[in-house]
């Protein structure tokens, strides 16, 4: 696996109380905010996946209810 690194700016009093709670667990600083990052993009993925869902779920309502509207078109019986 390669490895990149990723910086950013963030306030004093940010980077204090990022600090003192991976402290808190026992992780270092990178490792808490690795592990927050990466329960973000998965937060941000499952409302990607639910959104695309909804769409599917109406798309596939509509195709159901034009196939419901053509059972008296005589081709069934």
């Amino acid at each position: 696996m390669t490895t990149i690194t990723v910086s950013f700016h963030a306030s004093a009093e940010f980077a204090e109380q990022t600090t003192a709670s991976a402290n808190v667990l026992h992780m270092s600083c990178a490792d808490y905010v690795r592990e927050a990052v990466r329960e973000k993009n998965e937060r941000v993925l499952k409302g990607h996946m639910t959104h695309l869902s909804k769409q599917l779920s109406v798309r596939h309502l509509a195709e159901n209810q034009t196939m419901d509207a053509t059972s008296g078109d005589g081709l069934s019986k």
